[in-house]
């Protein structure tokens, strides 16, 4: 008996570890991966885009790719120049200034030291422009209240899980804005996952470009982390300017799908154009 007692203890202790490591693995759980060495970057023609896909939470192993794939392709055709990288070192003062705008691709966690925070908020405030993509401003485990706060402008709480990817019509909330003006004034989105959050960045004066049609999706009931229960007007998509700077965030972006749609690649070019302060 006290054998069989061993081995059952000794089995799920593999078991717990075992799913600790899965779990971490696909960022379930967060990791304090943090880099101290940057790459070293070619000489960029301007402008030039950094792109960042450095994930410390989930992983969207879809997305990521499709991401990059849709950045690299807007690049190809407007002649911009582009970096992609896993590194988050590429965020400090020196080689920020070789860039106009940085694309942070589904980045998830705390991904920056603090030399890095500072150098990268510094960044944007004297004039950068920045783009967040879905998981960007959708993750519980960032460590910093002025990105959270103030950069996205809204604390992410929840998304869609039953079911979790849905078909869902998005509206046009500001109609003569170059960011989102190609876009119909109501545009369906198929099996995408939605995001809710704390409260309207709107109060803060950031300009919503595009909310949800809460008729034409699932809101209620339990989403991943706590309940969707925003109430009025649910933003999905949003700008500001902060100090010299522009910021751009949408929540949409979970699928690979979403990436090769024209309709949000458009989006995404007109958001970066207006990054660089054109």
């Amino acid at each position: 008996m006290k054998k069989f007692l061993i081995v059952v203890m000794i089995t799920i202790f593999i078991i717990t570890v075992g799913a600790f490591f899965v779990l971490k693995s696909v960022g379930l759980l967060s990791r304090s991966d943090y880099d101290e060495v940057p790459p070293e970057i070619p000489v960029l023609q301007r402008p030039a885009i950094l792109v960042l896909s450095k994930t410390n939470g989930y992983v969207h192993e879809e997305a990521l790719p499709a991401g990059e794939a849709m950045l690299k392709k807007i690049a190809k055709r407007k002649g911009w120049a582009i970096y992609t990288t896993k590194n988050a070192a590429t965020h400090n003062s020196e080689d920020l200034d070789k860039f106009d705008v940085i694309v942070w691709n589904n980045v998830s966690g705390d991904v920056l030291t603090p030399k890095q925070k500072k150098a990268f908020k510094s960044w944007i405030e004297a004039g950068g422009g920045w783009i967040g993509m879905h998981a960007s401003g959708g993750d519980i485990f960032y460590q910093w209240d002025w990105y959270v706060d103030t950069l996205i402008g809204a604390r992410f709480v929840g998304h869609t899980f039953s079911p979790q990817f849905q078909d869902a019509k998005v509206l046009k909330t500001d109609l003569e804005n170059i960011i989102t003006f190609h876009l119909p004034s109501s545009w369906e989105i198929k099996q995408e996952e939605w995001y809710a959050f704390e409260s309207n960045p709107r109060h803060k004066g950031y300009n919503i470009l595009l909310t949800m049609d809460t008729d034409s999706y699932q809101t209620k009931g339990k989403t991943l982390i706590w309940q969707d229960d925003m109430e009025g007007e649910h933003p999905i998509t949003w700008m500001h300017e902060l100090g010299k700077g522009r910021v751009f965030y949408t929540a949409i972006g979970h699928t690979a799908k979403t990436y090769e749609t024209p309709e949000f690649e458009q989006m995404i070019e007109n958001a970066i154009t207006w990054g660089f302060g054109k």
